[in-house]
């Protein structure tokens, strides 16, 4: 069976990765994180027949061209109804997905696990079968998402730990920044970044942080 095909552009300000997944045989599509250029988020979905828009989260860089993108495609807005404090944005959904739920593209199936830490609403979509996962701002190839407070930052440890860390060494994660990578190629500094004593630490982390 054939991979679902995976779309990417940067767009916004902030160089935000938006994604499309198109089913090479229905050509069902869903397009991930609609944060700006609405131009070419409909070049991304050329060919295909659209059936969602999903969000990994609700700041503003992955949701900026929502209400275009809502309106030209007529199809249902899916994220999570975690809180959203600070910077996401209240949205209208038409399915709020939580952990373990599932979405359809044609003939493939995405699974939703629930990331907070970054921000309350963050979810990932995991493509069954498949080694490819759309991680939003849980996690990047240089560390993981900002957070705004210490509580923030626990949080994201326990998401790392409970969540990333299960996932096997060829997951390649797709973020909402930067480059995709290997997660095995990461795992050793994860697993030495969670043995350290971050104290009341929160911001912007890397890795290798207090080496």
């Amino acid at each position: 069976m054939s991979q679902l095909k995976l779309v990417t552009r940067q767009v916004g300000p902030w160089s935000m990765n938006t994604y499309a997944l198109i089913c090479p045989t229905t050509r069902q599509s869903v397009l991930i994180d609609p944060g700006d250029d609405p131009d070419t988020l409909q070049e991304m979905l050329a060919e295909s027949q659209p059936v969602a828009i999903l969000l990994t989260h609700t700041h503003v860089d992955h949701i900026g061209a929502l209400p275009a993108m809502r309106n030209a495609l007529d199809v249902p807005v899916m994220g999570n109804d975690g809180p959203h404090e600070p910077g996401g944005k209240d949205i209208q959904a038409d399915r709020w997905l939580h952990d373990g739920d599932t979405v359809s593209v044609g003939d493939y199936t995405l699974r939703v696990v629930y990331t907070p830490g970054h921000i309350g609403d963050q979810i990932c979509f995991v493509l069954e079968n498949d080694h490819r996962v759309i991680v939003g701002d849980t996690i990047f190839d240089g560390g993981p998402g900002r957070t705004w407070s210490s509580e923030g930052f626990k949080t994201t440890l326990l998401t790392l730990r409970n969540a990333v860390l299960t996932w096997p060494d060829d997951t390649v994660c797709y973020p909402g920044h930067g480059p995709h990578f290997r997660l095995g190629d990461r795992r050793a500094e994860i697993e030495q970044f969670l043995a350290k004593d971050h104290g009341d630490f929160f911001g912007d982390a890397t890795w290798d942080m207090g080496d």
